[in-house]
């Protein structure tokens, strides 16, 4: 057995690349003909539903307001009813037939199992699952008084997304739905001052990559990985503590719009702004340069500040 692992380790390889390199131009030939047809033939959510968690500010603000100008019908959710309800109002008056407010919890269960009842209740569907909540805490790893304090990271980032997923999914496999994750170039990206906040969307990113295995064409899942996108995350004195005020921040109906859009057309990935994406190239081939400057850049005296989003 070791001496097959033997001969795979020097033959694989270079097989694999002279494999590539016959492989890539009908691959990527193939992505810009789907991309077109896709393009031309997206779904229309017009009287569709659409859920969307962390509604109340943000991108998942403004996917209400998107998904709203295009007719569709939503369910918001959040812990703050009052903002969730300002959010309501603006995206009726933008084109949405119906829309309920849901104040929850993500990270419970119990409120999980709620607002899907709620909304599959009130509408008798759904067809897009926008799993949106999210909280951050800025802080080096070595300064954390105790661990158990970045326990809600993962509660509500990862084991959100997954309780209202695993929830949604009979209604969503009746409906051939679509179950788009607000993701982050975090996930990949070694951002200091953030190890557990990355830690939670990189668990998000490898859970609906897997999911997407097992649902087939069942289930549309559209990863979703913004860089830094305007939202109460990235409020002036945040980006000055975590020393990332010279990255560019773009506007959240604009990466809202894109989400939407992609979702749509049925995309597996966005990644927004697009160029970021260059980012995971870079890694991926110099990862010890892209080290070096994420330490360069964004390593400076230590602090500890939370936000929701």
């Amino acid at each position: 057995m070791d001496f097959i692992h033997q001969l795979l380790n020097i033959v694989l390889p270079p097989s694999a690349l002279l494999l590539l390199c016959f492989l890539l131009p009908p691959y990527f030939a193939f992505k810009c003909l789907r991309y077109v047809k896709r393009s031309i033939c997206n779904e229309n959510v017009a009287g569709k539903v659409v859920l969307i968690t962390g509604a109340s500010s943000g991108i998942g603000e403004y996917l209400a307001y998107e998904y709203g100008r295009r007719g569709a019908c939503l369910a918001l959710v959040a812990r703050r009813e009052d903002r969730l309800n300002e959010v309501a109002i603006k995206a009726s008056e933008l084109g949405s037939p119906d829309v309920i407010v849901i104040r929850a919890d993500v990270s419970k269960v119990e409120d999980s199992k709620r607002f899907i009842d709620e909304t599959v209740n009130h509408f008798g569907r759904l067809d897009h699952l926008v799993n949106n909540a999210g909280i951050t805490k800025i802080s080096m790893f070595e300064d954390a008084n105790s661990i158990s304090d970045f326990h809600s990271i993962m509660n509500v980032n990862f084991w959100g997304s997954l309780n209202a997923t695993h929830l949604a999914v009979p209604h969503l496999r009746k409906s051939k739905g679509k179950i788009v994750v607000i993701s982050s170039i975090a996930g990949w990206f070694p951002t200091p001052r953030l190890s557990f906040y990355n830690a939670s969307k990189a668990a998000v990113t490898s859970l609906f990559d897997t999911l997407r295995t097992e649902f087939g064409s069942d289930i549309g899942i559209t990863i979703v990985t913004p860089g830094l996108i305007e939202s109460e995350m990235t409020e002036p004195e945040l980006i000055s503590e975590a020393r990332m005020y010279f990255i560019l921040v773009e506007s959240t109906e604009t990466c809202a719009k894109a989400i939407v859009s992609a979702a749509c057309r049925g995309e597996r990935y966005v990644t927004e702004p697009s160029w970021t994406g260059v980012l995971f190239v870079v890694k991926l081939l110099c990862p010890e340069v892209v080290e070096y400057f994420s330490r360069l850049l964004l390593i400076n005296r230590p602090m500890c500040l939370k936000k929701n989003a």
